[in-house]
């Protein structure tokens, strides 16, 4: 195996697979990259046995080709030290060495048989949809935050894929907040669904930023496949029911209340100082185009409160938040203002943006209320 590859472009694809690779593995052949030189085609590979990343990039100089799995972090390490230049990649198989060289020097490394390298199952089933880049990282961006971290209920610990015939929504929960994204313009042949565990929600928003051709995510009852430009991604999903979302989601709360989306943001964030450390209990008294927003520590005898105006004509209605929970919601919206919608204060709020402009995506974010006891 004998290449010549640009210093930067390969750090470039290493970095990107990188985030794969877990801190302590179970194997210990997946401390290493897979590297698979197929004619012109380069095929980077890393894994953690529940998640697999591919990448794939031309590679215009090939003496040789093969396969080989080399040490992750060395050579990135090493590769971050290097400015622009080409490097000779050459494998020695019956020295199990590698080495690389270029205009002033080299250096080797072990090198370790491809064949111990694990190989990732890829889907049985042909149950498949389509997004293009955008839509599917603006839904995993809107939903990531909201997920849980349950050992007990490991089905709050991901994105609900709930897909139907006429939308996509993206559904996250920890049982104190919800959020939905929903996509009328995606649309799924038959209905389906899956639940994406957070690592790989993760490593997805971070390349698709980079991308942009439509993302293709094929998947059946334990695992998911997701292909898009040069990147190739198989995952295992989280197993089980997800709850019943639906139902949660308030229809008919009757008070409304319409505020500037930044300026309740930035309110809750100032008062919160002086919430309880323990429960982080803000209060929002809502009345007449305007909200109070107080929160209070009794013991080391601290508290603040700040109004500022909004549109509502309802009835006067106290309600308690958590002040973190509520300030990620709002900081998640895209629009100026926003609406919540309240029934009264034992039941959850339900805030949606407001639009300027017609959307292809519908958002809407719950908050269970906390009880006010003083």
């Amino acid at each position: 195996m004998k290449f010549v590859v640009s210093s930067s472009e390969l750090l470039g694809r290493l970095q990107s697979v990188s985030r794969v690779i877990a801190s302590k593995n179970t194997l210990p052949i997946l401390d290493n990259f897979l590297f698979n030189l197929t004619g012109d085609s380069l095929t980077i590979t890393a894994s953690d046995l529940e998640t697999t990343l591919h990448t794939t990039m031309p590679i215009e100089n090939v003496m040789e080709q093969g396969s080989v799995a080399i040490p992750a972090r060395i050579l990135t390490d090493s590769l971050k030290e290097f400015p622009e230049q080409p490097l000779t990649f050459a494998f020695n198989k019956e020295q199990n060495i590698i080495e690389f060289t270029w205009a002033t020097g080299k250096f080797q490394v072990p090198g370790f048989p491809a064949e111990d390298y694990p190989i990732a199952k890829e889907p049985n089933d042909n149950l498949s949809i389509t997004f293009s880049p955008d839509v599917l990282l603006e839904g995993i961006n809107r939903t990531l935050f909201a997920t849980g971290d349950e050992e007990l209920r490991p089905v709050m610990n991901g994105i609900f894929f709930d897909l139907k015939t006429d939308a996509a929504n993206l559904v996250a929960s920890d049982s104190h907040k919800l959020i939905c994204y929903t996509r009328p313009d995606v649309k799924s042949t038959e209905e389906a669904s899956f639940i994406l565990p957070k690592k790989p929600a993760n490593i997805l928003k971070n390349l698709l930023v980079k991308v942009e051709d439509d993302v293709t995510i094929s998947f059946d009852k334990t695992n998911a496949f997701f292909n898009f430009g040069s990147y190739r991604m198989t995952c295992r999903l989280v197993e089980g029911n997800y709850p019943a979302y639906r139902s949660v989601i308030p229809q008919s709360n009757p008070n409304n209340v319409v505020a500037d989306r930044v300026e309740l943001m930035n309110a809750v964030r100032r008062v919160s100082v002086c919430a309880n450390q323990a429960t982080n209990l803000i209060r929002l008294l809502f009345s007449a185009n305007q909200i109070f927003v107080s929160a209070q520590d009794v013991e080391f005898r601290i508290a603040a409160q700040e109004r500022i105006t909004c549109q509502y004509d309802g009835p006067a209605i106290e309600m308690g938040f958590k002040s973190v929970f509520l300030a990620e919601i709002l900081a998640n919206l895209p629009c100026t203002e926003v609406n919540i919608a309240l029934s009264d204060p034992s039941r959850v709020g339900l805030i949606t943006p407001i639009y300027t402009e017609p959307e292809n995506e519908e958002i809407c974010a719950l908050l269970m209320p906390m009880m006010i006891t003083q």
